[in-house]
């Protein structure tokens, strides 16, 4: 179906969402891990739309970060969730995309008319990870695991060594380039230009719209506590400029240039969110109003192995989707742009706005233009609230969808780049 607006199939609406609060690698969720975490958010789900004993068509969740043991995630939890045992589950994963995707993919079933309501979210822990032996002891132990004797078995540890039992944890570099996504994005905020100050300007702006948004009561209805937490644990109500500016830099810093730091980066984040979606029929069914639409979706990759910026895909995936469906990069009343770092959102918007770039990397006649910085992430984004990597897409778009419904109306442009070199963008309309 890519390549066809979803507008030309039955119409998908986005009915809410919910999710537990975010909070930092080690702290309130160090020991859940996400099966935990992914039946809590569904449970809760569950409870917001009265659901308990319902058969759905689908609930596909995802994890970039997981045990073996959560091979199907999305069934385990939905089996779990208070949702009829009927219910089928699935388990997707495109890194920091990952939850936006499980949403599309709810989405395009219910479109086409092979589902009447499902279920896309995610989860993700940095806290639980998978950590393994290396190598040489895994294949001492498969080799005596299939020997019949215990001679045999014994032999198989022949030559061990005390270094075999050292374990490998999983790797946060891309496996193409060898450097981190931190490391990619300070080499993009150099090529375009993007002055420390500015990071630190839009990372503070970040806690000072999500604090906001919690006072006035937004979150009331998409966030539930867990483990004793209400807020995101990344949050910091009391930043100031003069305080991200004592940071050092914590990607480059050897060259004396570099400009990412802790703070106007993402940090490493445990946490579940999930959207319930449904076509206009069932939703009026089962009487639950329509936040909004989701009229639109693309993914894109660049080929950043070869000097393209990691980070930079959503730049392209969003010119084919606005051409599609006939707008223009100014046509829409909120942008929800995933802030993995803020260079990188800085990077995007600059691109946007680059004549060169927008000619002769993306085809077009002219610039795509420039965005009222006031229309993005009213709410605070990913800066604030972290940015556990599954859980980020499900986050967007139940905060979008509710923010739509407050404002009475408007379009929404997602934006979610991605670990690998690919991004995910879709528009939401009410």
């Amino acid at each position: 179906m890519r390549g066809v607006p979803m507008r030309q199939n039955r119409p998908v609406a986005v009915l809410g969402g919910v999710r537990i609060p975010f909070c930092r690698q080690n702290t309130a969720y160090a020991d859940v891990g996400n099966l935990g975490m992914s039946v809590r958010t569904l449970g809760a789900l569950v409870e917001k739309f009265g659901l308990h004993g319902q058969q759905l068509g689908e609930v596909a969740m995802g994890a970039v970060i997981k045990h073996s043991s959560d091979w199907n995630l999305g069934r385990e939890a939905a089996l779990s969730s208070g949702l009829s045992p009927l219910t089928p589950g699935i388990t997707l994963q495109r890194a920091c995309g990952t939850s936006l995707d499980s949403i599309i993919t709810i989405a395009n079933k219910i479109a086409v008319g092979q589902i009447e309501a499902g279920i896309g979210g995610g989860s993700d822990t940095t806290s639980d990870v998978p950590i393994v032996y290396g190598k040489s002891l895994r294949r001492r132990l498969l080799e005596a695991a299939r020997a019949r004797s215990t001679k045999d078995k014994i032999a198989a540890f022949k030559g061990f060594h005390l270094r075999e039992l050292k374990p490998e944890f999983p790797g946060v570099a891309e496996p193409r380039t060898g450097k981190s996504m931190g490391e990619h994005c300070e080499d993009m905020a150099k090529q375009w230009n993007i002055s420390r100050d500015s990071q630190d300007e839009w990372a503070l702006s970040s806690h000072l719209k999500l604090v906001a948004a919690y006072e006035r009561g937004f979150f009331d209805d998409l966030v539930v506590s867990f483990r004793g937490v209400s807020r995101d644990n990344n949050l910091r109500a009391d930043s100031t400029l003069e305080k991200l500016a004592t940071l050092k830099p914590a990607f480059d810093k050897t060259s004396g240039r570099g400009t990412l730091t802790a703070a106007n980066s993402t940090p490493l984040t445990d946490g579940a969110s999930a959207c319930l979606l449904a076509s206009e029929e069932w939703a009026q069914a089962h009487n639950h109003e329509v936040l909004c639409y989701l009229r639109d979706a693309q993914v894109a990759a660049v080929d950043f192995v070869h000097g393209e910026g990691l980070l930079m895909a959503p730049t392209v995936a969003v010119p084919e989707m606005l051409k599609r469906n006939g707008l223009t990069l100014q046509d829409f009343d909120i942008y929800e742009i995933h802030e993995a770092f803020a260079a990188q959102v800085l990077c995007t918007l600059r691109a946007w706005e680059s004549e060169d770039y927008c000619k002769t990397r993306l085809g077009l006649d002219a610039p795509l233009g420039r965005i009222d910085p006031a229309k993005i992430n009213p709410n605070g984004s990913s800066l604030a609230a972290g940015h556990p990597f599954a859980a980020t897409g499900a986050r967007i778009v139940a905060t979008a969808a509710k923010e739509l419904k407050q404002r009475g109306g408007g379009r929404c442009l997602i934006s979610i780049c991605t670990a690998g070199g690919m991004g995910v963008v879709a528009i939401l309309e009410r």
